[in-house]
């Protein structure tokens, strides 16, 4: 292929490739004015007296899409229209080739009728001929206007590049009382709108991309002219510098290259340098004037607060959009929580592994902080300390003169670089963050370390962390995804850690952190009735002075909580070479009764399956005839070193199936994979470093209970009904439906037929209990039982005397 074809090809490729990537005409006015601009359209309404026809360009040139936009823009004019045969009239004309008059200005009396009309309009295609459609409305007028005594507005959509002459029928349109708005579509030559449009050209030049604006701009030019009065009186029209492009083709040498020519003579050939050019398209800038209408509006008075942008909402109301921190507090106003008596230091990461830009994440997450919770007359102090190697104490606790000094200070806090000693921060922090402070108890304020990381510690953190409790330093902590397990780690509790996913959502956990802050874990669920059982690890894989200090820790766990048969029932069971129900719900009424059960509760040793155990609870504890309540809601917390665990997920599964949170506290330096999958829907799972480490969870899990004490219970769940009958949740209550002729409320009546003789109770029985003391009773009971407890001793039938209720399987221990 020769060179120029080559170089024709490209050209039409590129010329054919343009797109409009940016607004071709712009308004340079601020980001609010904008939205009084956009708020006023909604305002705004011509209800006199006028015909308005649409002059919609449908050539090849403007295209499918622009001539959809032209009818979007039309649409929008219409929704400010009172269209009405006595006030405004509404036709359209499409025109390419040749005009074609899509409706009159008669056909519709009705707002949705020309919209719908609009939208109907089909793509005609052909060449652009302005000024064939101008003659036609010269020759016919508008097609069902009325006499030239109501304002005539003509409104021209089109890229103004017409095959024939328009400035001439334009004038003559105009000499008739005509108002021309000369509307841009795609690419528009500015010179072509320009000589369409009346007088004052740059208020009647508009541009169809941008429908909102060009909207507000007819309308205004509309309210200005007065031909109706389209605002209320406390709005204004008012100038605005504006910006228009055009497209234009240009012609560019780009230098020369060697051509060849034929000669007169019969065997020479000449060669010359020829120039040779490339075409390209570039934008030509216009400044001009556009007059909009603004109206005062809600935002005027600017409400939002801290960087808030305001969104109007009609006249007189208006939505904040808050940065993050203030998006739930009113005009993004900070909401001052931290009121509490409190010190925080921010402990920030400073190390090669948390990167420059890291450091920077942490530095303006504290800032937006202290921004969104501080005042001058806060009750909280904080302290800022970084670290890598060292620490490095940039502002002691409450030392500063004011917080915008504070936020100075902060703004200077340089990047260390080098190793990551977490631990070795800790340890420094506890001993020196908070000053030589000699205040105690209740004089002393809660104090707090917030360390922000987002690279894993080069040094151990457990007896650092371990330290820094024991000071009495509460440990919260911030980073990302790979430090979770650290951060829970050196905190005590995952409930104590802030995961963040990126910059932007590290800044929405700062309400988290604040109510982290100044909240203390209440002691107990007071007030909500509640099934709670322990499982206590008693195999030797935990021996007998780690068991100690798990009986220890359940027994202050009890403390908080009102031990009685109408709100808290606590039941305990141990298990290792064999599972063994130390008390079960109903056994103690009171918590010192429970207090001392516990203390007494056995190791027994040996092996020991928490899938057996798990098993054992749910046929022979958490059940409604050994004392669980119907409707009131169960936990079962299992504290377990880690071994023989592998055999419980389908246990604890069956557990939850039935009605009863479980939570499983797993102590052990390393968190097995068996553990974290008893773990649950609600991520029910704590991890302990070691059993003297167990009293710093204790807040934790009791506030996971009583999370779990309002969760919504079933009253069927688990079932009240015996001998295989059926629980029916009915008006908020329920029945049991019973099988095999059991009858009753909960299915504990046998058969009619069946006789109630020593003898037959005696072969129903297994194991067979009617041998005792107690069975010389069974003849006399008027309705006696289906079942006894199977675990009697002749001794413990002579001591214990069983009454049963009848038509019920409830009894009282005498």
């Amino acid at each position: 292929m020769p060179s120029f074809l080559l170089l024709e090809v490209l050209f039409i490729f590129l010329f054919s490739g343009v797109r409009q990537s940016h607004p071709l005409q712009e308004v340079h006015v601020s980001r609010e004015t904008t939205g009084k601009i956009s708020a006023a359209n909604k305002m705004m309404q011509c209800s006199a007296a006028v015909d308005v026809l649409f002059l919609i360009d449908g050539s090849h040139s403007v295209g499918k899409r622009s001539f959809e936009r032209s009818k979007h823009f039309a649409i929008m004019v219409c929704d400010a229209l009172d269209i009405n045969p006595e006030r405004v009239r509404v036709g359209a004309l499409q025109f390419s080739s040749a005009p074609r008059l899509e409706f009159r200005l008669d056909s519709f009396s009705s707002q949705q009728e020309v919209k719908a009309k609009i939208k109907r309009m089909v793509f005609k295609g052909g060449r652009t001929d302005t000024g064939l459609a101008l003659k036609y409305l010269l020759r016919k007028g508008f097609p069902g206007g009325r006499n030239a005594s109501v304002p005539q507005i003509l409104v021209v959509s089109t890229d103004g590049r017409s095959q024939g002459q328009v400035a001439t029928p334009a004038e003559q349109l105009k000499e008739r009382g005509v108002t021309i708005f000369a509307v841009g579509v795609r690419f528009p030559r500015w010179e072509e709108l320009h000589t369409l449009a009346s007088e004052p050209k740059e208020q009647h030049v508009l541009m169809a991309e941008q429908a909102e604006d060009a909207t507000n701009g007819l309308l205004s030019t509309l309210s200005k002219s007065a031909v109706c009065t389209v605002a209320s009186p406390d709005c204004k029209v008012q100038p605005h510098p504006c910006e228009r492009k055009t497209l234009e083709t240009v012609r560019e040498l780009v230098g020369s290259a060697p051509c060849w020519r034929g000669s007169r003579g019969t065997d020479a050939v000449l060669a010359a340098l020829c120039p040779f050019s490339s075409w390209k398209r570039v934008f030509v800038t216009h400044p001009a004037t556009c007059y909009r209408t603004t109206c005062p509006g809600a935002c005027d008075s600017q409400p939002c607060q801290n960087g808030g942008t305001c969104v109007p909402e009609g006249r007189d109301r208006y939505h904040c959009v808050c940065p993050p921190a203030f998006g739930g507090e009113a005009n993004c106003a900070p909401k001052l929580s931290l009121e509490c008596r409190i010190d925080v230091l921010f402990l920030l990461a400073s190390s090669a592994g948390t990167t420059p830009e890291g450091f920077l994440r942490a530095k303006a997450f504290v800032k937006r902080f202290l921004q969104a919770s501080l005042s001058e007359d806060s009750r909280a102090r904080v302290g800022v300390a970084w670290y890598s190697r060292e620490l490095a104490l940039a502002v002691p606790v409450g030392e500063y003169r004011d917080v915008p000094a504070l936020l100075r200070s902060l703004d200077g806090l340089p990047f260390g670089g080098g190793a990551t000693l977490t631990g070795h921060a800790l340890r420094q922090a506890a001993d020196h963050g908070f000053g030589s402070t000699t205040r105690t108890g209740q004089d002393r304020p809660r104090r707090v370390v917030v360390l922000l990381t987002e690279s894993p510690s080069q040094d151990e953190v457990a007896g650092p962390a371990r330290y820094a409790r024991t000071r009495e330093l509460l440990l919260l902590g911030v980073g990302t995804d790979a430090v979770r397990a650290e951060l829970e780690e050196i905190t005590g509790s995952p409930k104590r850690v802030l995961v963040h996913a990126g910059p932007q959502d590290l800044f929405h956990r700062i309400p988290e952190l604040r109510r982290k802050l100044c909240s203390r874990p209440r002691p107990g669920c007071q007030a909500q009735s509640l099934d709670l059982l322990f499982m206590l690890d008693a195999s030797a894989s935990v021996g007998p002075e780690n068991f100690a200090q798990m009986q220890s820790f359940v027994r202050s766990l009890m403390l908080p909580f009102d031990v009685n048969p109408d709100v808290t029932q606590v039941g305990l069971v141990v298990y290792g070479s064999r599972v063994q129900t130390a008390f079960g719900l109903d056994t103690h009424l009171t918590r010192a009764a429970v207090l001392r059960a516990t203390s007494q509760a056995p190791y027994l040793g040996g092996m020991g399956s928490a899938g057996t155990a798990l098993l054992h609870v749910y046929d022979k504890v958490m059940t409604v005839q050994r004392g669980a309540r119907p409707g009131v809601p169960k936990a079962v917390v299992l504290l377990t070193g880690g071994m023989g665990v592998e055999d419980a997920a389908v246990p604890i599964q069956k557990l939850r199936n039935n009605g009863v949170s479980a939570l499983v506290v797993g102590v052990g330096p390393v968190l097995r994979e068996a553990l974290r999958r008893l773990a649950g829907p609600r991520d029910s799972l704590i991890h302990v470093a070691s059993y003297a480490d167990l009293r710093y969870h204790q807040d934790a899990l009791l506030e996971w209970v009583c999370a779990e004490a309002k969760q919504p219970v079933s009253l069927c769940k688990p079932s009240p009904c015996l001998h295989e009958g059926t629980c029916i949740l009915h008006n908020g209550s329920y029945r049991c439906e019973c099988r095999d002729g059991w009858q009753g409320p909960h299915c504990g009546n046998p058969p009619a037929q069946e006789a109630w003789a020593p003898g037959a109770l005696r072969a129903r029985l297994s194991p067979p209990v009617a041998r005792g003391p107690l069975s010389r009773h069974l003849p006399l009971l008027p309705n006696p039982p289906a079942h006894l407890p199977a675990s009697l001793s002749p001794g413990e039938e002579l001591s214990q005397l069983w009454t049963i209720l009848l038509g019920d399987s409830h009894y009282c221990r005498c």
